[in-house]
C-alpha cells in the first residue's frame, strides 16, 4: 500500500520464491535468500547484486542448489553448469 507521497508504508511484504513462484510466507523459517554480487574483470565487486529468494518446500525437496544453479545460468552467472535433462 502507498500513502500520497507515493512511500510504501505496509509493515510486511511477502517475498515471492525465485525458483517457484510461490509467495514466502512469515512462517516459513526454512526459506533463504542468496545475494550474488557483480564483478568486474579484476574480480572486484561493482555494487549490484541479484537476490534470490528459495522457499523452504524447494530446499526440502533437496533442489535447491539445483533451482539456484538454473536461476544463475539465466541470468548469465554460470555457463554450462545447468542443463535440462528428462
Amino acid at each position: 500500500m502507498e500513502n500520497e507521497r507515493h512511500e510504501i508504508v505496509d509493515l510486511y511484504i511477502p517475498r515471492k520464491c525465485s525458483a517457484t513462484n510461490r509467495l514466502i510466507g512469515a512462517k516459513d523459517h526454512a526459506a533463504v535468500q542468496i545475494n550474488v554480487a557483480d564483478v568486474d574483470e579484476n574480480g572486484v565487486i561493482t555494487g549490484s547484486t541479484k537476490a534470490y529468494a528459495i522457499c523452504g518446500m524447494v530446499r526440502a525437496r533437496a533442489e535447491g542448489d539445483d533451482s539456484l544453479n538454473r536461476l544463475a545460468s539465466q541470468d548469465g552467472y554460470l555457463k554450462n553448469v545447468w542443463n535440462y535433462q528428462r
